[in-house]
């Protein structure tokens, strides 16, 4: 009698994700915030509603959030430092820099683009006169050199407390090149820095496994508290922004990859599929960072040196499915308030968010801050975000997967460009997967 085979850990997440969509839609449906089920007792009222939404839900899936982001400063920190103090030629990590973040603005300004041309052709905010009395206020832009000077750290342990990602991966590189230009002593330190890395990804292992409950609770949590109203009143807009998110995963993605590499987008489209599924339920490129190192790194065959420099870095300046929200949205509340922008004012958009995209932090609700940058520019009203904001939130689910898979991309084109990546694991459609589940139970018996 053959061994029953485990059901992979991508099936369980898919699993988790479509039972908690499920459960946060029936819940709305039975239980509605208005149409509370409410059981008095001695000293309090007892709600049926608030056990499962703000109990269980909110518990379980604010767990499994910090528990992401727990890892993401020591992995990216020691992952880094790892990487870089292999590199003995610093010319060759110039080169993966420049090459990892040129290529992140360009997909940045193509997201853009697309999506305002799109959003121009099928003129979504036509015919809609909807006002509101809501406003938002709107962040000033940095400029270019702020940028550039907020990304030194004048205290590192600072940015590790606030998660920082430019100053963390600046100190980083900096710390991994005077290892590498250390002699012995550096050796010795970047020997400890491999064992730590070693037992941090397999953190990263052991929390990928409590992933499908924590998926599950946060969907359910989601779909609870969504607004179901506003989303159908404006469809015509969501499926604007939704249909070209997917345009620019499942079209510019695999062309920009095939063209550059030769390899099948198909491959790393499938490989992909665990974190998406990851990103969609955190809304958080950050909080993904170690689901798609792992990816990168032991399904796509990219080595650690490169994809430890290129995912976090992703992670905070590519912003390619918040590019797209801004693009639609920037369209969709002209055309609402009847504001006609030249050529110029869409030039000034395109500028505008791709630069703004560089030092945002890869976090929920980032984009529309973002957005009031954008709008401010070009003269559009801010309050038009009011408009929006109801539905922002599945779409900020969709742009992070979106996000997530333009970091993978990005890191096997420069890995593969400088060597730094092994395209037989790339095609290897098993890899990684002794790695994916770990058996509790004989962990325990070994311990004894």
């Amino acid at each position: 009698m053959t061994e029953k085979k485990p059901m992979s850990l991508t099936a369980r997440i898919i699993i988790g994700m479509v039972a908690g969509i499920s459960a946060g839609g029936l819940l709305q449906w039975i239980l509605p915030k208005d149409g509370d089920l409410i059981i008095p007792l001695y000293f309090f009222d007892f709600s049926i509603r608030g056990v499962f939404v703000d109990f269980f839900f909110e518990v379980g899936g604010q767990i499994f959030i910090s528990s992401l982001k727990m890892l993401v400063v020591p992995l990216v920190f020691v992952s880094l430092i790892c990487g870089t103090c292999s590199i003995s030629d610093t010319s060759k990590l110039g080169q993966i820099g420049g090459r990892a973040v040129g290529l992140y603005l360009i997909t940045t300004a193509i997201a853009i683009s697309l999506a305002m041309t799109i959003a121009i052709l099928i003129a979504p905010g036509e015919g809609v006169n909807m006002t509101s009395d809501a406003t938002y206020t709107a962040k000033e832009a940095p400029s270019l050199a702020k940028v550039f000077i907020d990304m030194f750290p004048s205290n590192p342990f600072a940015a590790f407390t606030e998660g920082n990602m430019l100053q963390i991966i600046v100190f980083a590189l900096l710390f991994g090149i005077a290892m590498a230009l250390s002699g012995e002593a550096g050796e010795r330190v970047a020997a400890v820095f491999e064992d730590l890395n070693e037992v941090i990804m397999r953190l990263v292992t052991i929390l990928m496994n409590l992933a499908p409950y924590g998926v599950f609770c946060l969907l359910a949590k989601t779909f609870t508290d969504l607004p179901l109203g506003e989303l159908l009143s404006l469809a015509y807009y969501f499926m604007v922004v939704f249909g070209v998110l997917l345009i620019h995963a499942l079209v510019t993605y695999p062309v920009i990859l095939k063209a550059l590499t030769g390899l099948n987008p198909l491959i790393f489209l499938r490989k992909m599929r665990e974190t998406a599924i990851f990103a969609f339920s955190t809304s958080s490129s950050n909080a993904t960072i170690p689901v798609t190192l792992e990816t990168v790194t032991k399904k796509m065959g990219v080595k650690n040196s490169i994809a430890s420099f290129t995912v976090p870095l992703g992670a905070t300046i590519n912003m390619d499915g918040t590019a797209i929200m801004q693009g639609v949205a920037t369209v969709f509340i002209a055309q609402v308030f009847n504001v006609d922008l030249t050529i110029t004012d869409y030039l000034m958009v395109i500028l505008t968010a791709t630069l703004a995209s560089i030092g945002t932090a890869g976090v929920p609700g980032v984009g529309l801050i973002m957005l009031a940058m954008v709008l401010n520019q070009v003269g559009l009203p801010v309050e038009g975000i009011a408009l929006i904001i109801g539905v922002d939130r599945l779409l900020d689910m969709t742009r992070t997967a979106v996000n997530v898979t333009g970091d993978s991309m990005v890191s096997v084109i420069v890995g593969k460009s400088v060597d730094g990546f092994d395209e037989q694991v790339f095609n290897d459609r098993d890899a990684a997967k002794k790695d994916e589940d770990i058996d509790f139970h004989h962990l325990k018996k070994s311990k004894v």
